[in-house]
C-alpha cells in the first residue's frame, strides 16, 4: 500500500476501529490509497491507520455523512471508492468495480450485501434496509436491494451531486441525486460478514430508526439533476439562555432569570422559523447545551474559542455548500426572509437596525470573510459588508430587522410578531415584573 497519488483511493469512515482496521487495511489493492477518516476515534484508530500505511483525515464532525464526505474531498484519484473499516466488507471487492467504471459500463457501483453468517446484519437492520429500498424504488424506478456502503464512482462526477447529508442518509442521497442526474447504477453481490465491535448506527433498533428517519428526509428532496444548484445550509449562532449569560441588557427591568426566559423564547421562535425553511441542513452552532426549546431535524455543534468574527467565521467552516447564518436576536424572523436563492448574487446581507447585521449568506463560504470584523459596534454591518465588496461578491441586501438588546426592543419585537413564543413570554414577564417593566415596555421606542 502506499500513501502516493493513486488511480484509486479508497474512503474509509472511521470510530473506534482500532481492533478492525488491520484487517481492512491489508487488503486494500496494491498501488491504490486507503484514506482513513478518523471521525473522533479515542481507541488509537488514526495512529494503527498511519502504522499500516493508511492516510489519515481527521472530520470533528459526527456523522458517518461527514466522515464519507470529508474524504471524498480529500480524494484525488480519478475513482474514489467507499467502504466500512469495521471489516465487515472486504475493500479487494471494489477490484472488478473500479474495472466496470473505467470501461465506462457504469457510473456508480454499489456493492448489495449478502450475510454469510447469521450473526453478520440483525434482522432489524435488514428491515430497515428492505423498508428503504422500496422506498428508493417508488422516488427513483431504481430497482436495487441494499444501500450498503461498498460502492465505486469518478470523483469529479460525484462532487458534482453537491451531497449536502452528513448524517445516516449520505449514502442514499448519492443514490438519489446520481439517478436524477441520469447515471447508470448497477449492484453485485458481495459477501458481508460480522462485524468487529458494536456498530454505532444500526446496531440497535434505535440506531436503525435514525438512520431510516435520516434516510426517508433525503427520499423528501426535491428531485436534484446535474448543475442544479444545492439547497441552503442554515445556520443559527446562540447561547444556551442560562440566567446571567444572555440578554444582560433586559435587566432591568427584568431579572436575570425573566432575560433567560425571554432569550429561550426568541431562540425557539427563530428554530422554528428554521425548521420551515427549506434547506439542505440545519445547524445550531452553539455556546452550551441544547434543551428542550430544540426543535427535531438539527445538526448541533460547539461554537469555537475566540471572538465574535471567529465563532461566526468558524461557523461558516462546517458548511461545503451554500449556507445562510443568522443569530438568536431576531424572533420575528420568517421562513419567507430565510428563503435566499444564490442564482444572481454570491452574498445575502441583513442589516440590523442597531448597526449590525442579523443574517449573512454566502454561496462559497470563505471563513476568512468574517475574521477582522470589528464586532458590536454601530458600525458592524457597515464593515462587514465592505468585506464583502471588497472580496468583489455581488451582494443582494434583506429587509432590515430590529434586534431584541432592550426592553424598548422586545416591545417593538414582540408588536412585529404578536403570536409568537417571545410576545407570550414577554407579556408574562412584564405583568411578573411590575411597574417598572410595564413603564419601559409602554413606551414607544424611538424613530431610528
Amino acid at each position: 500500500m502506499t500513501t502516493a497519488p493513486s488511480d484509486v483511493d479508497v474512503v474509509l469512515p472511521c470510530l473506534n476501529e482500532a481492533e478492525a482496521l488491520p484487517w481492512v487495511l491489508e487488503r486494500i489493492p496494491p498501488g491504490w490509497r486507503a484514506l482513513v477518516v478518523d471521525n473522533g476515534s479515542t481507541d488509537g484508530s488514526a495512529g494503527v491507520a498511519r502504522a499500516c500505511g493508511a492516510t489519515v483525515v481527521h472530520e470533528p464532525r459526527r456523522g458517518f455523512g461527514a466522515a464519507c464526505h470529508s474524504g471524498l474531498t480529500a480524494a484525488t484519484a480519478d475513482v474514489v471508492c467507499f467502504c466500512d473499516g469495521d471489516a465487515s466488507l472486504d475493500p479487494s471487492l471494489l477490484v472488478p468495480f473500479v474495472r466496470e467504471v473505467r470501461d465506462g459500463e457504469a457510473d456508480l457501483v454499489l456493492g448489495r450485501r449478502r450475510p454469510r453468517d447469521r450473526g453478520a446484519w440483525p434482522a432489524h437492520a435488514r428491515a430497515g434496509n428492505l423498508a428503504l429500498a422500496r422506498m428508493l424504488r417508488r422516488r427513483t424506478g431504481l430497482r436495487l436491494h441494499d444501500l450498503g456502503p461498498l460502492r465505486a464512482a469518478r470523483r469529479e462526477p460525484l462532487l458534482t451531486l453537491g451531497l449536502t447529508d452528513r448524517r445516516s442518509g449520505y449514502p442514499l442521497q448519492m443514490v438519489v441525486r446520481a439517478a436524477d442526474a441520469g447515471w447508470r447504477i448497477t449492484e453485485h453481490d458481495v459477501p458481508y460478514l460480522p462485524r468487529t465491535g458494536a456498530s454505532k448506527v444500526t446496531g440497535t433498533w434505535r440506531g436503525t430508526w435514525q438512520a431510516v428517519r435520516d434516510m426517508s428526509r433525503v427520499l423528501n428532496e426535491p428531485p436534484y439533476t446535474e448543475g442544479n444548484r444545492p439547497l441552503t445550509t442554515l445556520l443559527v449562532i446562540a447561547k444556551e439562555p442560562r440566567p446571567g449569560r444572555v440578554k444582560t441588557r433586559l435587566t432591568p427591568p427584568f431579572t436575570p432569570g425573566q432575560a433567560a426566559e425571554l432569550a429561550e423564547a426568541a431562540l425557539a421562535d427563530t428554530l422554528h422559523a428554521v425548521a420551515a425553511t427549506p434547506a439542505s441542513r440545519r445547524v445550531l452552532v452553539l455556546d452550551g447545551a441544547p434543551g428542550p426549546w430544540l426543535p427535531p431535524g438539527f445538526d448541533v455543534v460547539p461554537q469555537c474559542a475566540g471572538g465574535l468574527d471567529e465563532r461566526l467565521a468558524d461557523a461558516f467552516a462546517h458548511c461545503d455548500g451554500p449556507a445562510l447564518l443568522i443569530g438568536m436576536d431576531t424572533p420575528q424572523v420568517t421562513p419567507k426572509l430565510l428563503t435566499v436563492d444564490f442564482a444572481d448574487c454570491d452574498a445575502h446581507f441583513g442589516p440590523a437596525e442597531d448597526g449590525g447585521f442579523w443574517a449573512l449568506g454566502l454561496a462559497r463560504p470563505d471563513p476568512a470573510l468574517l475574521r477582522g470584523v470589528p464586532m458590536s459596534t454601530p458600525v458592524t454591518g457597515t464593515a462587514q459588508r465592505n468585506r464583502l465588496l471588497t472580496a468583489g461578491l455581488r451582494v443582494r441586501d434583506l429587509p432590515p430587522l430590529r434586534d431584541v438588546d432592550t426592553a424598548a426592543d422586545a416591545r417593538a419585537v414582540a408588536a412585529l410578531a404578536p403570536r409568537g413564543r417571545f410576545a407570550a413570554r414577554l407579556a408574562r414577564c412584564t405583568a411578573v415584573a411590575g411597574p417598572d417593566a410595564r413603564a419601559v415596555t409602554d413606551v414607544d421606542p424611538p424613530d431610528d
